[in-house]
């Protein structure tokens, strides 16, 4: 179907605005959780949630290669987790803007999944219980 020139492209496609924002958020959530998903990373959030820090300060308290660091500290600036400054030479880190509400409510509509399959599976075994108990009252008999 070729595209109307005077048209926005939603108005052509209406499902494309749409396929375009999910896969936004999924690259998003993609960059977040490969993001908290090293320990030294998460290390870092927990560290710069106490104050901003170079990345000289934090290669020392980490024991790793300013190398290493500023790889590590790429990897958050990219899911917008850390921003950094350059002032002369020495680049500080800190927390960024983003606070992980989407990933938080991501997790949390699995938790509320799992808890409504968790009570549906007692409910199971307490009528499953209850049928053994009956059933053994009535072979007593």
């Amino acid at each position: 179907m070729p595209l109307a020139l005077n048209f926005p492209l939603h108005a052509v496609h209406p499902c494309y605005m749409l396929n375009r924002m999910v896969q936004f958020q999924r690259a998003h959530l993609d960059a977040s959780f490969a993001a908290l998903s090293d320990a030294t990373r998460r290390g870092i959030l927990e560290r710069l949630g106490r104050a901003d820090a170079s990345i000289t300060d934090l290669a020392e308290k980490f024991h790793m290669t300013l190398t290493g660091m500023k790889k590590h500290v790429g990897v958050l600036e990219q899911a917008g987790l850390v921003t950094t400054a350059k002032v002369g030479r020495v680049r500080t880190c800190k927390l960024g803007l983003r606070r992980l509400e989407e990933e938080a409510a991501w997790i949390e509509s699995y938790r509320q999944l799992w808890d409504a399959r968790f009570d549906e599976l007692d409910k199971l075994v307490e009528s499953l219980k209850r049928e053994e108990r009956s059933d053994g009252r009535k072979q007593r008999k």
